[in-house]
C-alpha cells in the first residue's frame, strides 16, 4: 500500500510540530501540509486529495467535528483521526466514521496502532451481498475513557449493558467500562438482532443469554452464559417471550 497522504489540522503550532516529528518515524506516512483551521483544512483537502487527516477538534470557527461532518459528503473521503486534549467527543465521533479518538500528548506507539487502522480499513473491500439488510445505522464499536487513553470496544464483544446514573457500565468479559450515554440512546444505536432490552436498566447480547427462569411469583430471569442473572422488566417481557420462541 503506498504511503498515506497526511494532512494535520490544529490549531496550535506546537501541536502540529509535534506530530510532524512523529509523522516522521512512521513509514506509512507522507506529509502533504498543515492547516490551522477547519475552512483551512477543506480547501487543502479538496487541493490535496489526502487519505489522512489527523484532526484538531476544538478550534475557532469550524471545529473538527464540523469539518469531518462535511467531508463525509467529499469522494473520496479522506480517513480521520482525531486528535484532541478533550475525552467528551468520543461518542459524538461514532457519527463522523473515524478511524480513531486519540488524546494529546499523543504517544508515538498509540498514534503508529491508530495508523495501522487506517491501514487495515483501506486494504478491506466491503462485500456487497445482494438482499443483506443495511445494518450500516446500529454502532459497531465504542470509544471509552479508560484511565489515559480512549479505549475502542467492538459492540460485538459487549455481553451486558447496566445503567449508573447517567452512565452506562459496559461488560466486556472480566473487564467493564463506562460510558456517558442514556440507556435509551445506546438501545438506539444497537442493532437490535444482536442486542435486547431486558429492563429499564439492562441491555443484553442476545449470544450471552443462555435461558430464562421463573420464580413461579411472577418474576422472570435471564441466566448469562458467565452465571450472571438479570431480572426481566415487565415492559420486556413480550421480547423475552420472542426470543425463547413462546
Amino acid at each position: 500500500m503506498a504511503p498515506f497522504k497526511t494532512l494535520i489540522v490544529d490549531d496550535e503550532p506546537l501541536a502540529i510540530e509535534r506530530l510532524q516529528i512523529l509523522c516522521a518515524r512512521i513509514p506509512d506516512v507522507h506529509l502533504v501540509g498543515a492547516a490551522s483551521d477547519g475552512a483551512a483544512a477543506l480547501r487543502l483537502v479538496e487541493a490535496l486529495k489526502p487519505t489522512l487527516l489527523l484532526l484538531d477538534i476544538a478550534m475557532p470557527g469550524l471545529d473538527g467535528m464540523a469539518v469531518a461532518r462535511t467531508l463525509e459528503g467529499f469522494a473520496p473521503r479522506p480517513a480521520i483521526i482525531f486528535i484532541t486534549a478533550f475525552d467528551q467527543f468520543a461518542v459524538a465521533a461514532f457519527d463522523v466514521s473515524a478511524v480513531d479518538y486519540l488524546l494529546k500528548p499523543v504517544e508515538p506507539a498509540r498514534l503508529e496502532r491508530a495508523i495501522a487502522r487506517v491501514r487495515t480499513q483501506l486494504a478491506v473491500t466491503p462485500e456487497v451481498t445482494a438482499g443483506k439488510p443495511d445494518d450500516t445505522r446500529f454502532t459497531q464499536e465504542f470509544w471509552v475513557p479508560h484511565r489515559a487513553e480512549i479505549v475502542r470496544i467492538a459492540a460485538r464483544d459487549i455481553d451486558l449493558i447496566e445503567a449508573e446514573r447517567d452512565y452506562m457500565r459496559l461488560h466486556v468479559g472480566l473487564r467493564s467500562y463506562l460510558l456517558h450515554q442514556t440507556i435509551s440512546e445506546l438501545e438506539r444505536r444497537l442493532d437490535p438482532q444482536n442486542f435486547v432490552r431486558l429492563h429499564r436498566s439492562t441491555i443484553a447480547q442476545r449470544d450471552r443469554i443462555a435461558g430464562f427462569k421463573h420464580d413461579g411469583m411472577g418474576t422472570w430471569m435471564a441466566q448469562m452464559r458467565d452465571g450472571r442473572e438479570v431480572r426481566v422488566g415487565r415492559t420486556y417481557l413480550a421480547d423475552v417471550r420472542a426470543i425463547a420462541g413462546r
